[in-house]
């Protein structure tokens, strides 16, 4: 076999882009989003402020922040139709694969589907963050077989996700905590779901369809689906012993332990992880229940010392939405909702400055020749 000069398995370390959305700085060890550091942002902004940032270019003074959710409140609704589309769908689908169906069926109601113009991108980038929290959680609902929850327009974006997903309207604690969840989601550069919409825009497809080839990439495992890996493989265990002695056991038979290590940070901690575990010290002091905080933090010191592997965003995102008391299912469905500005603003950026993606293969296969 012939070695090939640049040639880098999984495209690890490969540009694949020029972009203005984000850059993991790992010399810094920032995130960065449009000029600013995500955990700075974090700390001081609200996911509608992240939102208008990453589709206007800049954070919005009160009153285009009002506009912004006005806007978004008017897409809340979905055409009823999408309920009995859902009722069609087999009891054991996947949240994720509902979300990916409504996606679809959504696109068939944009009359100007074919405009690839900004300002037609932007407004359908509003539409679908209007309209996923809807079918993100009645979806859940027709298939788990409750009654359906319809927006509540006196509630914030974040509150009104929650409350649809949960049917309880949230603290001001849960809203707080359940806003910053979505910020820290929100955009992270070029993870797979990313390319996968960046490559399917680049074909000139529309929106929705980038989008909804990036809701099959985010429901891996290795992807957004490592969170509900996290909470389920918590929920194995009682104790904090008993967590401990589940890692050894996983690492003794040489399996992946979901919620460690990231493509990119390697060898350094998930700032947003940092992010999620204050939250979930806030919930556990407020429950007056700290085991799962102490589970985790069992995890994290086993895990550093045993493979010099650190918590990623997941590991920590799972057990503040269990103790949100979010289903498990929804918790990936949820990773994407709020990943949907960051992806809009790539596909836009990528019809904006397009290049069709055609990469080469180095081919190992066999040759034969052709016999009469």
């Amino acid at each position: 076999m012939t070695q090939v000069e640049n040639f880098f398995p999984g495209l690890d370390g490969v540009i694949a882009s020029e972009t203005k959305i984000s850059f993991l700085d790992t010399v810094q060890g920032q995130i960065v989003m449009k000029g600013y550091d995500l955990i700075e942002l974090s700390k001081q902004y609200r996911y509608l402020d992240i939102v208008h940032l990453l589709l206007e270019d800049k954070l919005p003074n009160q009153e285009e922040k009002r506009k912004l959710e006005n806007k978004l409140k008017s897409y809340y609704k979905v055409q009823e139709a999408i309920y009995e589309v859902f009722k069609l769908l087999p009891k054991q689908t996947h949240p994720m694969d509902a979300l990916r169906t409504g996606i679809s069926f959504i696109s068939g109601y944009d009359d100007d589907i074919d405009n690839r113009a900004l300002d037609a991108n932007k407004e359908r980038a509003y539409r679908l963050l209007g309209t996923i929290p809807n079918i993100v959680a009645n979806s859940y609902r027709i298939l788990t077989n409750q009654e359906l929850v319809q927006p509540d327009q006196e509630l914030s974006y974040s509150a009104n996700f929650y409350y649809m997903i949960t049917g309880q309207k949230p603290t001001d604690l849960q809203e707080k905590i359940f806003d910053l969840s979505l910020v820290l989601y929100s955009e992270h550069e070029m993870p797979n779901s990313t390319f996968t919409s960046r490559v399917i825009a680049s074909t000139q497809s529309d929106l929705y369809g980038a989008l909804t080839g990036a809701v099959a990439s985010l429901k891996g495992n290795l992807h957004g689906g490592a969170n509900e890996a996290v909470m389920h493989m918590l929920l194995e265990a009682e104790t904090v012993e008993e967590f401990e002695a589940l890692l050894e056991t996983k690492l003794l038979n040489k399996e992946k332990i979901m919620g460690f290590g990231h493509r990119v940070y390697m060898k350094k901690i998930d700032p947003r992880a940092l992010m999620m575990k204050e939250a979930l010290k806030e919930l556990s002091e407020i429950k007056g229940d700290d085991l799962l905080l102490r589970m985790c933090e069992a995890g994290e010191r086993l895990m550093e010392r045993e493979k010099g592997l650190y918590p990623n965003l997941d590991y920590y995102a799972a057990p503040v939405y269990w103790m949100l008391g979010i289903p498990i299912p929804l918790y990936t469905p949820i990773f994407f909702g709020s990943r949907t500005v960051g992806l809009c603003a790539h596909v836009i950026e990528q019809h904006d400055n397009n290049r069709l993606f055609r990469p080469r293969v180095h081919y190992t296969g066999e040759r034969h020749a052709v016999s009469k």
